[in-house]
């Protein structure tokens, strides 16, 4: 894999954080529309209008007595996800992913009881992880299966994607593989392994850890190059319809591929960071001013997705 400088990314276009808060995220995006991308629940339920899936909604904790609820149909799950309705970073999320007996066994392999789930939707609802400190509610979700194809690349987590996407239009995207040091988190400040993928076949370019180019997954030992991501042209207008559902003219999309159901939503986010950068090896300016320059913007999703494949492919 081809290695490109901090320095070099400068020369090449690459958007630094102050530029993007001020010419990008307050510029594109209406703060109006923030709440729908700070609470998940509120995302799942929007995006769903504009055919966008999610994985599935098991239960809705939003006080304190349906905690017994939760309980009751929890004894009947093998594997499911509780979730923060407004946390970020991945904060407040665990991952159940298989029993034994009474035992939950979550995604680390560390097992955990029914009283310990309880704690953690009480300290939910109570705020622990929501941004701002406020009372929240709490999210119960089918597990994600990640495709066999993309599972084998990840440790501990599912490998998700995240896409920027611009007025609509996709024009930078990342696989992001969680890690020991990640603790079986997709971050990539916690240590998660980036790795750059074009746009116009969804194959990998670059990758990262830590700010460092890599070619090996530091725990699977597994080669980076040559990553497919499978129903790619699916995953771009989906990311692309995102822009519809939400308003947001400049935002991040993360995605993932189930085993079972295809590319479904994580999450969206308002205010994506910039380290995708360094995972392709480019710069997001080119791609933002190529944007900008478009004297007739494309009206649908699929048009949008499609000038993107492209057009980014040689960028």
């Amino acid at each position: 894999m081809d290695w490109i400088s901090p320095r070099s990314l400068k020369r090449l276009g690459m958007l630094n954080m102050n530029r993007r808060n001020v010419d990008y995220i307050s510029r594109y995006n209406e703060r109006s529309s923030y709440p729908l991308v700070d609470n998940k629940l509120k995302t799942k339920l929007v995006v769903a209008e504009y055919g966008v899936k999610t994985p599935k909604l098991l239960q809705i904790v939003r006080q304190q007595h349906e905690i017994s609820h939760f309980r009751e149909m929890a004894e009947d799950l093998e594997g499911f996800a509780i979730k923060p309705a407004k946390g970020s970073g991945g904060k407040g999320i665990t991952v159940i992913t298989g029993r034994d007996g009474d035992d939950y066994i979550k995604a680390s392999g560390s097992r955990v009881d029914s009283s310990f789930l309880e704690r953690h939707l009480t300290n939910i609802l109570a705020g622990l992880y929501s941004l701002a400190g406020t009372p929240d509610v709490a999210i119960v979700e089918n597990l994600v299966e990640s495709a066999p194809s993309l599972a084998k690349y990840s440790h501990q987590g599912v490998p998700d994607i995240r896409i920027v996407v611009f007025q609509g239009y996709p024009v930078m995207a990342m696989l992001r593989l969680a890690t020991t040091a990640s603790d079986g988190k997709a971050n990539l400040h916690q240590g998660a392994v980036g790795v750059g993928l074009d746009i116009g076949s969804g194959r990998s370019l670059n990758a990262v850890q830590f700010n460092r180019p890599i070619t090996l997954h530091p725990d699977t030992g597994l080669a980076l190059e040559n990553i497919q991501i499978e129903a790619w042209d699916e995953m771009l207008e989906m990311a692309s319809r995102c822009y519809e559902a939400t308003g947001l003219g400049y935002m991040g999309v993360d995605l993932v591929v189930d085993a079972n159901e295809g590319p479904l939503l994580l999450e969206l986010n308002a205010r994506p960071g910039l380290a995708i950068q360094m995972a392709n090896g480019r710069g997001l300016l080119p791609r933002l001013r190529a944007i900008e320059a478009l004297k007739r913007p494309h009206f649908t999703p699929l048009e949008r997705s499609r000038f993107a494949m492209d057009t980014f492919a040689s960028f």
